[in-house]
């Protein structure tokens, strides 16, 4: 009885866990994004034996990759897709927190300083240095909440084998900082969830640019596409930890962008114009010459009759709205040069290029940011002025029923990109020309997650991208994801794993057989890919099918092994593995290794591209069914990243019972919204007159200035070389709504605004001005101010260090489930 006891108390232990943690996320929809991003950012020590030496990513590093990315857009892209190219590189610290972490019995406790003086964390870096693998792990959190303080204790469990320092700067670190260069053969990346999506974009970028890549990557429940057009974000939300509704949160001044809409208008409602877009599509960035000068004419126009700006949601043409199936069969009668949505009025753009159709091919093609290409900017005086008149429809959603009338989106659904933004290859990675030619992946997902389908659509397509082309809208959309289809056409090698009974991020739960399974698994795989020759990684990237016979299997391997079980692949197996079709299995993980110790005194084993397993609840490997039974695999292209009516209906359910619910608090947001912007232009107009001059601005910089006593009777703050942008530098720029950096309508982007110009102002302010005495003054009264210091920036950005002892967070999650 008590082995039944038990045992059944060891089932019942990760459901209870799941339940909790689902509960937990749950209830954080209830709350605001900044309260869950400050719960989540708050300071959490490290536990005893745990080496953590806390270091900043400094704005030089931040800059280069900005460069990186400035070149990867191109001018044109920078304007129209992204907005611009300078608020986003706006920070409100002076750089990235982020950690070394390894464990303290790895540390080098003989090596001389030479009796420099350091710090405490410039000694523990230094003691890592004979550590020469690196992981650079990018925490989740639905790419607004989450820090190293919620994943520490899980990257803790990554240097168990071998050692791990999470860092950004590690390849050329900049002048200062302590450890040396790292070469890219020694460096994994890692990341779960949002984190994962981030690496594999970052990776694509990397092999575009001609920048070496890692020695490998492992993606954990990676979230790849955002506009969730796989099934399974709708058959697994009773297994998974995510909402019910997705990320909805109570009213706040940072999210939704529209508290509440006012009578007579809502978040979703029935389209009111046909195509474009088409069905399932958001509007393009980047609109032809026809379109581009067509609405101009009608918002002008519209303007006129109103007496008021008019936006392209508030347009009607006035003619039949066509269902959905009309809307596709009409399509199709149009010629590609003369579509029927370009005719019309033209204006004076004197560029000669081919003029091109916005909309691509069909019913489930997508219109995405970049296709259509309008002409370049600054090739036409016109063209400028008429880029920033220029508005996209809203979405149109792909429905169910085809002779209904599509819906339309009226407000932005993820906070971290606008609607338009989403099918955009480097948003989801999904949607890229290409995916192979990156380098190894170890890639890990929950069968029960909600994102399982699109993750192992992009495990195949990275392996075989021949076989998983791009739409052929995103290949039109712009000339490098054409280039890139063309260009990477080497199959990346992936060891894909899905684990049953698993939910998203199944490395939360760290005591259950799958997680310790999964941490042995990604130690195994890091080790190999940083150890072994580029040639013999060449033919074989992957731990389970070779060890060279100079590295021996030890007891402790034995003890941690000897419940699992792997593909073992010999050349009989090689077409099984091309096909996609089930496979042999060993004994053991420690029977598989001491055979392949033995192999491999004979020869290599053959190139394998896929390793593709199924992970039991007790970490027991099996092989994966056939593509044919797998019924993500078997979608169109062309349905990829589709904006689709059974997501949006959950997502709108959710939205429109919380408007409801925090109808008060969304009247409360908007005072406090127009607070800030007071706040803001009284910080604005007093900067003025305390003498502050930005680049931009051509008046006479005073000879001298008032000795007014003062709280900050001196400036407190520098002009940063490697600050390169501020606030007050955006301009003609269009940033996301949602981004502080071009708000002045929260209390963030007011410290930010503050910071910059008070304390480290960008290198485009000519001078730091004095805080005047007015705003001292109520700073001092101001629980999100401070009379001579720089106010807290986001949360998101910045780590909230509590007051007092704080409870030891050795296990934040498993203080959760514990």
């Amino acid at each position: 009885m008590g082995v039944n006891t038990l045992s059944a108390a060891a089932y019942i232990a990760p459901g209870m866990a799941f339940h909790i943690v689902q509960a937990f996320i749950e209830m954080g929809t209830h709350n605001t994004t900044e309260s869950l991003q400050a719960f989540t950012n708050t300071h959490v020590p490290a536990p005893p034996w745990a080496a953590v030496a806390p270091v900043q990513i400094p704005l030089s590093s931040c800059n280069k990759a900005a460069d990186v990315l400035v070149d990867w857009f191109g001018p044109d892209d920078l304007k129209c897709v992204v907005g611009g190219e300078r608020w986003w590189q706006i920070r409100g610290m002076d750089g990235i927190d982020c950690e070394w972490v390894t464990e303290k019995k790895f540390l080098d406790r003989i090596m001389s300083i030479n009796g420099e003086k350091l710090t405490d964390t410039e000694r523990e870096i230094l003691q890592m240095e004979h550590l020469e693998t690196v992981m650079l792990y990018v925490h989740g959190g639905a790419y607004f909440w989450g820090s190293i303080n919620t994943h520490r204790y899980q990257i803790i469990r990554y240097g168990t084998t071998y050692a791990l320092k999470a860092d950004f700067y590690l390849t050329a670190p900049p002048p200062g900082a302590v450890h040396q260069p790292v070469h890219p053969s020694k460096i994994v990346f890692a990341g779960d969830s949002a984190g994962g999506g981030l690496c594999l974009t970052v990776l694509t970028i990397l092999r575009d640019m001609g920048i070496p890549q890692p020695a490998g990557a492992v993606l954990i429940s990676p979230w790849v596409d955002m506009t969730h057009s796989f099934p399974s974000v709708m058959q697994n939300m009773a297994t998974d930890i995510i909402p019910p509704h997705g990320f909805i949160y109570k009213p706040s001044p940072t999210w939704p962008i529209d508290p509440h809409l006012g009578e007579g208008r809502a978040r979703v409602i029935p389209t009111q114009t046909n195509p474009p877009p088409h069905p399932g599509h958001a509007d393009t960035l980047q609109p032809s010459e026809g379109r581009l000068v067509d609405q101009v004419g009608e918002r002008l126009d519209k303007s006129a009759e109103r007496g008021e700006d008019v936006h392209t949601g508030d347009l009607s043409e006035g003619s039949h709205v066509e269902s959905q199936a009309e809307m596709f069969k009409n399509s199709e009668k149009e010629t590609p040069d003369q579509p029927e949505y370009n005719r019309g009025r033209r204006m004076s753009l004197h560029s000669k290029e081919q003029q091109q159709p916005d909309e691509p091919d069909g019913p489930v093609s997508a219109a995405s940011s970049g296709h259509g290409q309008a002409k370049s900017a600054g090739q036409d005086p016109n063209y400028d002025a008429a880029i920033d008149f220029w508005e996209p429809k809203p979405p149109k959603v792909f429905m169910d029923d085809p002779n209904a009338k599509p819906l339309e989106l009226r407000s932005q659904i993820q906070l971290y990109a606008t609607n338009e933004q989403l099918t955009h290859p480097l948003v989801s990675p999904i949607l890229q020309g290409s995916l192979g030619n990156l380098c190894p992946l170890y890639i890990l997902a929950g069968n029960g997650e909600v994102l399982r389908d699109e993750i192992i659509y992009m495990a195949h397509k990275a392996a075989h991208p021949k076989e998983y082309p791009a739409r052929e809208g995103i290949l039109r959309a712009g000339r490098r994801q054409r280039e890139n289809a063309e260009k990477f056409q080497e199959p990346t090698r992936v060891h894909l794993q899905v684990y049953d009974g698993m939910c998203h991020v199944l490395t939360v739960f760290t005591f259950t057989d799958s997680a310790k399974y999964a941490y042995r698994s990604i130690a195994q795989f890091v080790r190999h890919v940083t150890t072994q020759s580029a040639d013999h990684l060449e033919r074989n990237p992957f731990p389970e099918l070779h060890v060279p016979p100079d590295e021996p299997v030890s007891d402790s391997e034995e003890d941690d092994e000897s419940h699992s079980t792997s593909q073992r692949v010999t050349k009989n197996d090689e077409k099984a593995v091309e096909d996609k079709m089930p496979i042999a299995t060993s004994s053991s993980g420690t029977d598989r290794y001491r055979q392949n110790q033995e192999k491999a005194k004979e020869e290599d084993l053959p190139r394998v591209i896929m390793l593709r397993e199924r992970v039991d609840i007790f970490g027991k490997v099996r092989p994966m069914e056939a593509t044919q039974e797998i019924e993500a695999l078997h979608l169109e292209p062309s349905s990829v990243g589709l904006i689709k009516e059974a997501p949006v209906r959950r997502w709108l359910t959710g939205q429109e019972q919380w408007d409801k619910k925090y109808k008060r608090a969304a009247d409360k947001v908007i005072t406090k919204r127009r607070q800030c912007e007071r706040k803001a232009e009284r910080l604005l107009r007093n900067a003025m007159e305390q003498g502050n001059i930005h680049m931009s601005d051509d008046r006479p910089q005073p000879q001298h200035r008032s000795s007014e006593a003062s709280i900050a009777s001196r400036p407190s703050g520098e002009i940063v070389a490697d600050r390169r942008w501020g606030p007050l530098d955006l301009g003609d720029e269009k940033p996301a709504p949602s981004a502080i950096a071009g708000r002045r309508d929260t209390p963030e982007a007011v410290a930010l605004l503050k910071k910059s110009i008070y304390h480290t102002a960008p290198a485009t302010h000519r001078m730091v001005p004095k805080l005047k005495t007015s705003d001292a003054i109520r700073a001092a009264f101001d629980p999100e101010d401070h009379p001579t210091k720089a106010p807290q920036q986001s949360v998101s950005e910045q780590q909230i260090h509590p007051h007092g002892i704080p409870i030891h967070g050795l296990r934040i999650w498993q203080s959760l489930l514990t």
